[in-house]
């Protein structure tokens, strides 16, 4: 994140770390051998021999001069084992980090300041979904966590405290009683829910409707929520037929009698008609959505650009006459990156050995989530559909009213350890629907007690529960195994059934020639209403009625065209209701657009057009503004900015003067024109409000284009003083010399420890960070480096990786990670590919094991110990010992 970028996942927790103590601590890392030994002690093994205690046969691991490691196994069982212990060596730190979080545990970390945090996953229970979803899991898949664990335990019973990461050291300041416990697999499929959690749905976008509200007449607050464009934007499947209740402009109407709910999708829209809207409604909503923000978001900010990219197409298009498939996920920057790159494949397949997989997997989550196997291809972008709502409730005690009858609450106990302090226990009360949150924090008190004055439902006591797909027991936890030894559609599909929390859209081609799109997910019916706003829930009348049936989601295979694109844009024009937020299609629209070019023109599409496709910088924005400023009458500073942007192609290149200055522009005139807005809901720029100015485009008289602090009325005085501010900024940041402006010099990323490099304290966020590096490229553009106009030009979502999967030749696929295969600070491949993904190169990516072992320049030999603990009881393991 560059210099204006907002902090996110702040811990303020470590700033009772004192300066003197941060400062003896880095002398103490960094000076002379001893300091540098306590650096590298962590580093792992990675040539030569390890006794591996539980291990039934010998198992290689490859890795090349990146560090990526390639497991070659002769079981299932040994196969997951050493990817256990492998994570492990490679990023132990990251995964108990997120176990304590997913577990609601961060204060027995950290101390007291994360008990909120805590309360609140502890009241979602994600820890006790993921124990039910394990119960459930088949006996297959459930040996695979186990054996996982297994390795897991393994490595952790050779090292301790910084042996296992230099984190540790830094924890052992303030917390240096703290050991690790053993992993297990519960540990694994509770990082499941944290993924659904930050792509969850829309909750942020209903409380903005909710506080825009307050503020504007229904007609506007759509104007600034506006619906999908369904006549121009592409949908992913074509054919099927329409049907205008998917087309939502996102405008509830008020709640026409609160006791029946028959209107379930009145709410806080109608505030504005009603006029009965409290400072303290406005204040308590605008908390609730920092309360929900604030919750760890390990993939990233919530915000529109969390999305993906994703296409695929068939021979009959290609050079080579087999499918190409490209995928680069949209996620927030962390250092390690999110993603592991590994490849798990057994000697030989058979009845005992059944995996021959390689992609990007999660450290502390068994298998491939993205990736190939040997005669399969997929990829993932997130879906998006609406699977939470917030609900009033009418609770009396500890009873709620359903249907005109007092029903009990579920009630739980939470006692939660607190380093460094005493034990807080939490009362966590449930209805039929979900958890109540308002018991969390007296601000989710006051949305409820401000929401019927708002709503116009009856006076009187209320409280909010959350429902959530993700809080009933899913069978996410065995897709994945599933997807990795898929060999064809149906297998495919049939993998893809059981991929139901967070939904996404997947992608496919195989080595046959074929192509295919899947929505998995469980995605809810409404009775009524399209979840947009908090409904009622005191009545059955308003709720959800089920799931869609998974036959009943949209696919596709072999399109007549040849090509799929997703990229977070709606699915079709038709099929059952999914959502009334969708992307709004601008990097679809740029795909297509690229991919159509080399089509329409008889050329065949190779890997390298899909690399450069997704380094497109081209800007739909740009686009749009700059034949309307080409067109005006200007003068002074404004003038001069018209005629730096006059021969500009429209691309955000990284050494781009007018990328530079086009941004300090829309940045200033989103400000500009929306500063009357309630904070919280002003524009952070990207899709919503490319569509919202972009209309307003065509409207030169809208009120939207008068400011009257700044005397400015009608779109092109706007646009003029707009140009003429941002040319004093631009010239403020970068110097008077327009030639020497350079887009990367404002739009940068930081390498972020989710942990320690968000302390505050310069000397620690120096070990564990890195960076700035200038990038081009922005939000809702196909590089999508996006930024958030609110806090300056710093890059917040990034593609967290690249992959193009070569379907005539696995080894000719190319693959590149946003930082490096270590999760060890100082390591030589901590950061080694962060420098390739900022200049848009790829590596090579082996998968034959000719190819595998050609690469390899170290070798590591796990290897069983005889008369080992048995599979079953790893902790009583000895320690694995390294020749």
């Amino acid at each position: 994140m560059g210099t204006d970028a907002p902090r996110t996942r702040h811990h303020r927790w470590l700033r009772a770390l004192t300066w003197t103590l941060a400062v003896v601590l880095l002398l103490v890392l960094v000076a002379g051998g001893v300091g540098w030994w306590t650096v590298q002690r962590s580093f792992p093994t990675t040539s030569g021999r390890i006794d591996a205690p539980g291990l039934v046969a010998p198992v290689s691991v490859y890795r090349d001069d990146a560090g990526i490691p390639q497991i070659v196994a002769e079981s299932d069982h040994d196969l997951f084992y050493a990817q256990g212990f492998v994570h492990a060596q490679d990023r132990f730190w990251e995964m108990d980090f997120r176990r304590h979080v997913t577990a609601g545990r961060l204060a027995e970390l950290f101390g007291a300041t994360q008990v909120g945090t805590d309360a609140f996953i502890r009241t979602l229970n994600w820890r006790g979904v993921a124990e039910a979803e394990y119960a459930l899991l088949d006996e297959a898949s459930r040996a695979y966590y186990e054996a996982y664990a297994e390795g897991v335990n393994a490595y952790l019973a050779e090292r301790s405290g910084s042996e296992l990461s230099l984190e540790y050291a830094v924890l052992g300041l303030q917390n240096p009683g703290y050991s690790p416990e053993p992993w297990t697999p519960v540990d694994s499929i509770a990082w499941l829910k944290a993924m659904a959690w930050d792509l969850r749905s829309n909750l942020g976008d209903e409380i903005d409707r909710a506080l825009l509200a307050t503020a504007l007449p229904p007609a506007e607050v759509a104007r600034l929520h506006p619906g999908f464009d369904w006549s121009t934007a592409p949908t992913i499947v074509d054919g099927l037929p329409a049907a205008a209740a998917t087309a939502s402009t996102g405008t509830p109407t008020p709640l026409a009698n609160a006791d029946t709910a028959t209107d379930a999708a009145g709410g806080p829209l109608a505030a504005s008609a009603t006029g009965a809207v409290t400072t303290d409604y406005v204040a308590a909503l605008t908390s609730l959505r920092a309360t929900l923000d604030g919750i760890p978001a390990l993939l990233g900010p919530e915000g529109n650009d969390i999305g993906s990219n994703s296409w695929v197409v068939s021979g009959a298009l290609t050079e080579s006459g087999k499918p190409l498939l490209a995928n680069d996920p949209h996620l927030g920057p962390a250092l390690p990156s999110i993603w592991a790159q590994m490849g798990l494949h057994c000697a030989a397949l058979t009845e005992t050995c059944t995996f021959d997989t390689a992609g990007y997997t999660f450290a502390g989550l068994p298998g491939v989530i993205i990736g190939h196997n040997e005669r399969i291809a997929w990829g993932f972008t997130n879906l998006g559909p609406d699977v939470a709502d917030l609900y009033l409730e009418r609770v009396t005690g500890d009873t709620y009213e359903l249907d005109g009858v007092q029903l009990p609450l579920q009630v739980r106990e939470e006692t939660i350890e607190v380093a460094g302090g005493s034990p807080v226990t939490v009362t966590v009360r449930s209805t039929g629907r979900g958890p109540i949150v308002t018991d969390l924090d007296s601000d989710f008190a006051a949305v409820a007690e401000g929401y019927p004055a708002a709503s116009g439902a009856p006076e009187g006591e209320y409280q909010l529960s959350l429902q959530w797909t993700a809080l009933t027991p899913g069978t996410t936890a065995q897709s994945i195994f599933a997807l990795d030894r898929a060999r064809d559609w149906n297998e495919f599909r049939a993998a893809a059934a059981l991929f139901d929390v967070p939904s996404q859209n997947l992608i496919y081609a195989d080595v046959d020639g074929n192509i295919g799109y899947q929505a998995p997910g469980a995605v809810p019916i409404r009775t009524s209403g399209d979840g947009t706003v908090p409904q009622p829930g005191w009545t059955t009348a308003v709720g959800w009625a089920g799931e869609v049936a998974f036959d009943d989601l949209p696919s596709v295979f072999n399109p007549p065209r040849g090509y799929l694109v997703t990229a977070n844009n709606a699915v079709a024009n038709g099929g059952p209701f999914l959502t009334a937020d969708w992307d709004y299609g601008y990097r679809a629209t740029a795909i297509e657009r690229l991919l159509k070019e080399r089509i329409d023109a008889g050329e065949k599409l190779t890997s390298d057009d899909f690399t450069r496709i997704q380094l497109d910088t081209s800007d739909a924005n740009a686009a749009a503004f700059l034949p309307v400023i080409a067109e005006l009458d200007l003068s002074g500073d404004a003038a001069r900015g018209a005629d730096l942007l006059a021969d500009w192609d429209g691309r955000a290149d990284e050494s781009s003067p007018q990328a530079a200055y086009f941004a300090v522009f829309w940045r200033t005139l989103l400000a500009d024109m929306f500063d009357s807005l309630p904070e919280q809901t002003r524009p952070t720029g990207g899709d919503r409000w490319y569509t919202v100015v972009g209309t307003l485009l065509g409207e030169p008289d809208a009120a939207w284009w008068t400011n009257e602090r700044l005397g400015v009325a009608g779109r092109d005085a706007m646009i003029a003083d707009a140009l003429d501010e941002a040319w004093g900024e631009a010239t403020s940041r970068m110097g008077g010399n327009a030639d020497t402006w350079r887009w990367g010099r404002l739009h940068t990323l930081t390498l972020t420890n989710p942990s320690f490099g968000t302390s505050g304290i310069a000397p620690i966020e120096w070990l564990f960070n890195r960076g700035p590096y200038e990038v081009g490229g922005g939000s809702s553009i196909v590089n999508a480096t996006g930024w958030d106009a609110t806090q300056g030009y710093g890059v917040d979502w990034v593609p967290s990786m690249r992959m193009v999967v070569d379907l005539s030749d696995f080894d000719a696929s190319t693959w590149v990670n946003l930082t490096g295969a270590s999760g060890h600070a100082f390591h030589p491949n901590y950061v080694d590919q962060a420098p390739l993904w900022q200049r848009g190169e790829t590596r090579d990516w082996p998968f034959s094991l000719d190819a595998v072992r050609e690469a390899a320049t170290d070798t590591l030999d796990l290897r069983p110990v005889t008369g080992s603990a048995p599979a079953s009881d790893p902790a009583s393991s000895e320690a694995p010992a390294a020749e």
